[in-house]
């Protein structure tokens, strides 16, 4: 079952046996709905799967047939498609002279039936690339699938120039990626591959992976008007003198570029920017409201960066009088109290 010089020739006429690595693969996986409403990019759907064990089989090497025909079906069932939806299958493709004609065979069954012969399914295996990993065999079919679909190109199976004369290849439209192949996005098509991984203990499992559906991007009819009564922008810099510089610079920068969004500009501010001790903001609910502001000249507020405070009050009688309580008896409450007032008064 292993091979003499450590290659995976899956289904070619050379396979001699399995050649074994490991590794890791990872997948991040969310529904769709929560993906698009948070803004994450999606690379592929997984539509469908499906798992089944073909109970007593006859050996660590020779997996069964039937049971891998079963549990593709169930897995095209489980997406809604037909089998001449699916443009590619990943195959776990061991490499050896009795597994890989047993999985070809059902292959051409499950997939290879009733497909016109210029859309024949194609046929490949990772394995031929990076050796029989063992519990990541089957996140590297689903990997190699996804970065297919990205690129949309197909590639080739490597050491299987000559398809194995083990595989009766005229039973249907199945045919061995032998060279690399354009895999682009068609009108009216959706691209999907089937990706197979069977274990030694009898287990097969199948997964259809598809492209994403188009995401329609909502008409912005006016980039410059707020969805909130008002806007804030914000400043910082080291002292007064350089805050007064960014209120002119923000200015600039607005006026020549009127297309900027107001929420742009004030989430921009926000979040990208360094935060310095002296602190300003700018408040309004219209463009030329936010530049005449700008313009007047911002006075800053320095912030110190302290300690965080927790409260616990209980079932919230703790809080009747407290203020009042903490002024009296702490001259740094009062002080600071002080200080807000002041500040609110002045503005």
């Amino acid at each position: 079952g292993l091979s003499v010089d450590g290659r995976c020739r899956s289904f070619g006429a050379g396979a001699g046996g399995t050649g074994w690595s490991e590794g890791v693969g990872v997948l991040v996986v969310e529904r769709l709905s929560d993906a698009r409403r948070l803004g994450h990019e999606v690379l592929a759907v997984v539509s469908g799967t499906a798992v089944n064990q073909d109970g007593a089989s006859s050996g660590l090497t020779a997996p069964n047939g039937p049971s891998q025909q079963r549990v593709i079906r169930a897995a095209l069932a489980d997406a809604g498609v037909s089998a001449v939806d699916v443009d590619v299958v990943e195959a776990h493709g061991t490499g050896t002279v009795l597994g890989d004609p047993i999985e070809a065979q059902a292959l051409i069954a499950a997939y290879g039936q009733g497909r016109s012969g210029d859309r024949p399914l194609w046929l490949g295996s990772v394995k031929s690339n990076i050796g029989h990993t063992q519990a990541a065999s089957g996140v590297a079919g689903v990997i190699k699938m996804v970065g297919a679909l990205r690129h949309g190109v197909l590639p080739r199976t490597l050491h299987a120039e000559v398809p194995s004369a083990e595989v009766d290849w005229s039973a249907g439209a199945v045919e061995l990626l032998q060279e690399q192949r354009e895999w682009s996005a068609e009108e009216g098509r959706t691209r999907r591959a089937g990706v197979s991984s069977f274990g030694v203990s009898g287990t097969n499992a199948h997964v259809i992976v598809e492209e994403p559906p188009a995401v329609e991007t909502p008409a912005v009819e006016d980039s410059t008007a707020p969805a909130l009564p008002a806007i804030p922008w914000v400043l910082s810099a080291r002292n007064e003198d350089a805050l007064a510089a960014q209120a002119e610079n923000l200015v600039s920068f607005v006026q020549d570029r009127p297309e900027a969004g107001l929420l742009d500009v004030g989430y921009s501010l926000a979040v990208s920017r360094a935060r310095f001790e002296r602190r300003a903001v700018v408040v309004g609910g219209s463009y030329e409201e936010l530049v005449e502001r700008l313009v007047r000249g911002v006075v800053g507020v320095r912030v110190v960066e302290g300690g965080t405070g927790f409260v616990f009050p209980g079932q919230g009688s703790g809080w009747v009088g407290m203020g009042r309580g903490l002024y009296g008896v702490f001259p740094v409450f009062a002080e600071a109290f002080d200080g807000v007032c002041g500040l609110l008064e002045g503005e």
